[in-house]
């Protein structure tokens, strides 16, 4: 029986209708019941492993979706938790363009009111005791940020609390049982890292996965990672560092660069990527932005002052 003949059992041949399950791993064939689907096994499984893998990487290629927007500007947010500010009063993340101009604007016009969130309007916490209560309000509500902003401060010991890699890995795992795509990426991290476990290439493999198939960038970026430094798989990581290039991600076309000067990416893939980058960036960029980063720039650079 041909694999495009799905109208029958694959295994004896009986025309069982709209009783007929489909493989779930390939969706190539049907079976009548699990008897059959046993009793074929021996003869499907070398198909349905290699179509079940080309289902995957179909999946796993695939462009991200759109960044998630500041609800204040309205415009992407940038990747990472240190261009972004969760508000833990509200469960949105800010960019930081828009909260520090919110504040400044305050500090200038109004500086007797107290800071506050500038998109629910409630005044900030003043202690670290007030900023965890309403982390642990948030986890109630199932806000899968608020439980993995409680994993950090676990896994650093910040906010006052003891270091405690343990309870930070259970944060991070129910916020992935959540769903949390941030969640699956910090965990390929983490054991990508060693940082507080044991590095386990197939574990961050695994993770970051989930979470470069959900949109982000950087867990697509340390995917290249593994397979180009850790599988010599350059074809692999060229795509996977490719898509994040495209999407914005600096880091990935610094990679990108150094793989062409390599000879592993074309220089029509290299010219078109640093089109897509530029594109991608400039739909992020802001004056108020700009203005941060500048900042933060030169505080960094003044750290001794």
């Amino acid at each position: 029986m041909s694999t495009a003949d799905i109208s029958q059992c694959a295994a004896c041949g009986n025309k069982g209708g709209g009783d007929l399950k489909a493989c779930t791993a390939c969706k190539l064939v049907k079976y009548c019941s699990v008897t059959c689907q046993k009793a074929h096994r021996p003869r499907h499984k070398k198909q349905c492993k290699r179509r079940a893998a080309e289902l995957f990487d179909e999946a796993l290629f695939q462009e991200p979706p759109p960044k998630d927007d500041c609800p204040i500007c309205f415009l992407p947010l940038w990747f990472g938790t240190e261009n972004r500010i969760y508000q833990s009063c509200c469960g949105k993340f800010l960019c930081r363009g828009c909260f520090y101009a919110v504040e400044a604007e305050r500090r200038k016009s109004r500086p007797n009111i107290p800071a506050h969130c500038p998109f629910c309007r409630t005044t900030a916490y003043t202690s670290n005791e007030e900023f965890l209560e309403r982390c642990k309000k948030r986890m109630e509500a199932n806000d899968v940020e608020a439980f993995i902003t409680l994993a950090w401060h676990h896994h650093d010991g910040g906010m006052g609390l003891p270091q405690d890699f343990k309870k930070s890995m259970g944060l991070w795992l129910r916020a992935a049982e959540l769903g949390s795509i941030n969640a699956h990426y910090d965990l390929g991290r983490i054991y990508y890292d060693g940082n507080g476990v044991e590095k386990d290439m197939k574990k961050a493999e695994h993770y970051c996965e989930r979470a470069a198939m959900g949109g982000n960038v950087i867990a697509r970026h340390y995917l290249g990672l593994l397979e180009g430094i850790h599988k010599s798989n350059h074809n692999r990581a060229k795509k996977h560092i490719m898509i994040a290039a495209r999407a914005g991600y600096d880091d990935s076309l610094g990679t990108i660069g150094n793989m062409f000067t390599a000879g592993h990416v074309t220089k029509e893939e290299y010219e078109e990527t640093l089109r897509a980058n530029k594109d991608s960036l400039d739909e992020m960029k802001s004056d108020q932005r700009d203005r941060t980063r500048a900042v933060d720039i030169f505080l960094k650079n003044n750290s001794s002052l």
